[in-house]
């Protein structure tokens, strides 16, 4: 669920902007995954601009205020949410942890890095959703650490059904800056792409897993 439709077009806005998020239906990208794309989103790109980053970290920091009141701690999933977590941390003057994919296999063998107490309330901060796996293998760690989770807030999803089934049989709720519609939208409206171009970036994003320009 996006925040709201104003926040949903300003991001989407932005993203197009600094090319963190750049579309190419007729050059597709290839994922780590396999699957071909003609979308490929970088949001850590976000932190090189200033103006682009303060409006990231205030809006998110005040939907969590809002909607969760205060936590006690922000954690961020790794790697590309750290530095976004940080900074809304940093805005709301809460405590920061962030989440390995997996345990580290030396010293003190952390997934969990920072301060982290059972019990605490905490609100995880992502930078893109696309199936939830990885996202959600943090909230796993969390719940181990038998921490009590509040919800996920991130800057933009693909809308994959896989990911709302994903985050529905974990019963975390997520709410996002921007989505895959709403880019689609204002990419159209200026002109970033033409409407043949929408109708195959939807297309795609339909069934992603087994999509192709050929």
């Amino acid at each position: 669920m996006i925040f709201n439709k104003q926040t949903a077009k300003k991001t989407a806005e932005v993203l197009l902007q600094i090319n963190a998020i750049k579309l190419s239906p007729k050059d597709p990208f290839t994922w780590a995954s396999g699957w071909r794309s003609p979308i490929y989103c970088d949001n850590r790109i976000i932190l090189s601009f200033p103006p682009i980053r303060t409006y990231i970290r205030e809006t998110m920091g005040k939907y969590i205020e809002n909607q969760y009141g205060r936590p006690d701690v922000i954690a961020g999933v790794a790697t590309g949410a750290i530095g976004i977590g940080m900074l809304v941390a940093e805005y709301l003057n809460l405590p920061f942890i962030y989440v390995r994919p997996d345990a580290k296999g030396h010293g003190r063998k952390n997934q969990i890095e920072g301060f982290a107490e059972k019990g605490q309330n905490v609100v995880v901060v992502e930078d893109l959703i696309s199936t939830g796996k990885s996202s959600l293998n943090a909230v796993r760690a969390l719940k181990e650490a038998q921490m009590n989770i509040k919800g996920m807030v991130a800057i933009f999803t693909y809308g994959f059904d896989i990911a709302t089934e994903n985050f529905k049989k974990e019963d975390i709720t997520l709410h996002t800056l921007s989505n895959y519609e709403c880019l689609l939208q204002q990419a159209l409206e200026t002109n970033y792409i033409t409407e043949k171009e929408l109708a195959t970036l939807s297309e795609w994003n339909t069934n992603p897993s087994e999509w192709n320009t050929n």
